[in-house]
């Protein structure tokens, strides 16, 4: 699950499109900071910045975006699922064949093995890393490069991505940008990850219109772009240098199953994701489960709860609307600490565990001889839950109830969240009781999976197109063909993570930001040529696309 934008300013002689994608990362920063990195272009030139950490770390609190010429460009926040936690893995990714082509990608591919042997044996592609990421963008580069023309039009584009779809399975919402030509957005054909498109007038040319895609709405809205609308599934749009978005149903749609996590826990919740507001869906898991806990528990126990608490924050709420039905105080009773990483996305199960502590600290009078309800969003692992327990304990609470905002989450998510090895998972095998006791919890109530596409359903608007959700995380039916050993090849990746990261050597003495372009040389910084300067036109000419990267320096 990663957080991807992309630019094209109406006015091409201007170069501030790096500002406004710097922007859009601090409002899509939850979706991933494992890496940042962004790349534009500005007379055929390509320029990007990228490495290790979050936005404001990268590019120096907007600072380096000076060095970022551009009229248009594209962005990313990386939370890894495949590969390694390299710097040389940040995103985006270039290759400078065909006509240089940059690409962010958020979402998973389950057949990479088989994209591999492809790109090896038959495009004869080199492969750079152990992104999945790298591999869509060179199976779309393949499919460019087999048109055969010295230039591309919007149809060449379209056409190329027919490969994508033919042979990249999986769940994937990109932005890509073609050096000197124009940017583009498309989406697997279930629209499991999301993408979403809007318009402004151009600040710099009159009649002219700016054009931003992002993975959520609020980073639009934020910016100032206005109309927005959702990439379908199976859709692209290519905006070329000085026009208008062009769609193009590149395939069939399969299905419009967006992933409930996007409503549950990854989204902001003043964002919109195809058409249904985050907010009101949760706050609809709070009358459902209000609903659940009567079934479950009986008005005689409820009767009994002395408070409310949500888990912060996303469980927030759904926790003060199922205060409000079922007629209970609402305490925030744990202190959520600003300067520590989500504990969900944090990579290994070690490092999960020693951050809820420094994450959370309880409101010990809250709890004391109380019975208290909290309220979360999802139980994945259950790390969280018992180290809030144990804390709820020593504060001590008289009983505790945990209530989960959806269900069990019984098998692995294959789409984006790093969750391959089902042994890790709280729910998977286990019987409620055995859930509850690992826990060490009094009571364990779920929401039901029913209620929880409903609480979202409940929110759409009238344009919405989406009837059913992705769900494989709750019943092992997923919406893509899961080839057998997708599994194996998975927990293999994940578990030689560190080994792999350690064994890269950090290019040019910065350990923190190592600046690649995947294609070429890392680091190399050529000789810059004045965006002014006069280079000859004509159907022979092809204009040099050069990348130039910018690595921080203390």
């Amino acid at each position: 699950m990663c957080g991807v934008s992309a630019i094209l300013l109406g006015d091409s002689k201007a170069t501030t499109a790096a500002v406004d994608l710097h922007e859009s990362l601090y409002f899509l920063q939850h979706r991933g900071q494992d890496a940042a990195g962004i790349a534009v272009c500005q007379g055929g030139r390509v320029y990007q910045c990228k490495g290790n950490g979050m936005a404001a770390k990268v590019f120096d609190e907007g600072k380096r975006t000076v060095d970022l010429p551009g009229f248009m460009g594209i962005s990313h926040l990386r939370y890894p699922t495949a590969g390694t936690a390299s710097a040389s893995e940040a995103q985006p990714f270039f290759v400078n064949a065909p006509y240089g082509l940059s690409m962010s990608v958020n979402g998973n591919l389950v057949n990479t093995p088989e994209l591999v042997r492809f790109l090896d044996c038959e495009a004869r592609r080199h492969v750079n890393t152990d992104s999945d990421s790298e591999l869509l963008l060179n199976i779309f580069a393949h499919g460019l490069s087999e048109i055969g023309k010295v230039r591309a039009n919007v149809e060449d584009v379209f056409t190329a991505l027919q490969e994508v779809y033919k042979r990249c399975h999986g769940a994937f919402a990109c932005t890509a940008m073609i050096a000197g030509f124009g940017i583009l957005g498309f989406r697997d054909e279930n629209g499991i990850r999301p993408l979403c498109l809007g318009s402004r007038p151009s600040e710099t040319l009159e009649g002219a219109m700016d054009y931003f895609m992002a993975s959520e709405s609020i980073a639009l809205t934020q910016l100032g772009f206005k109309n927005i609308v959702d990439i379908l599934p199976g859709q692209a749009v290519f905006i070329p240098k000085g026009g208008s978005p062009q769609f193009h149903q590149v395939v069939e749609r399969k299905s419009y199953t967006p992933d409930l996590f996007e409503f549950i826990y990854f989204s902001r919740p003043d964002s919109t994701i195809d058409g249904m507001s985050v907010h009101h869906s949760r706050q609809n898991m709070g009358f459902k489960l209000a609903k659940r806990m009567r079934q479950v528990l009986g008005e005689e126990e409820i009767r009994n709860i002395d408070v409310v608490i949500p888990i912060p924050e996303t469980s927030n709420t759904a926790a003060a609307t199922l205060a409000k039905e079922l007629d209970k105080p609402f305490s925030n009773a744990w202190i959520k600490n600003r300067y520590v990483y989500r504990t969900f996305i944090v990579p290994g199960q070690k490092a999960r565990q020693k951050s809820v502590r420094r994450k959370l600290s309880p409101i010990a009078s809250e709890f004391k001889d109380k019975i208290v309800c909290m309220v979360d969003d999802s139980i994945v692992r259950g790390t969280t839950s018992r180290e809030i327990v144990q804390m709820a304990r020593e504060c001590q609470a008289k009983k505790i109830i945990i209530v989960s905002c959806c269900p069990e989450i019984t098998h692995p998510h294959v789409y984006g969240i790093d969750l391959a090895d089902p042994a890790q998972l709280l729910a998977h095998g286990r019987t409620l009781q055995e859930m509850t006791d690992l826990i060490q919890c009094d009571t364990l109530v779920f929401q039901t999976l029913e209620d929880l596409k409903d609480a979202c359903l409940e929110a759409k608007d009238d344009k919405s197109e989406v009837h059913d959700f992705e769900v494989g995380v709750f019943c092992g039916q997923y919406k893509t063909p899961v080839p057998d050993d997708y599994f194996p090849h998975a927990n293999g990746v994940d578990g030689n993570k560190k080994r792999k990261s350690a064994a890269i050597t950090e290019v040019g003495g910065d350990s923190d930001a190592v600046l690649v372009a995947s294609s070429g040389p890392v680091n190399v910084k050529l000789p810059r040529r004045s965006m002014d300067e006069a280079v000859p036109k004509g159907p022979e000419y092809r204009e040099d696309v050069s990348i130039y990267n910018f690595a921080s320096r203390s």
